[in-house]
């Protein structure tokens, strides 16, 4: 009998764990936050980098 009660324990326990991990919390939503950022920052510095290799007729315009 406490095999069965322990297997429904752990059950619940795995279920409880799954259930909290699909709503995403104040520090994932921060996280996703300063990603986005990152990848604005990087996005903007290689425009530039083209932009000023364009402006000096470089043979390569990709940074």
């Amino acid at each position: 009998m406490k095999s069965t009660t322990l297997k429904t324990a752990v059950i619940a326990l795995f279920a409880s764990f799954f259930i909290m991990g699909c709503e995403p919390g104040p520090a994932e939503k921060a996280g996703e936050s300063i990603d986005e950022a990152a990848t604005d920052v990087g996005n903007k510095i290689e425009d530039t980098c083209e932009e000023v290799k364009e402006g000096v007729n470089a043979e390569e315009t990709n940074c």
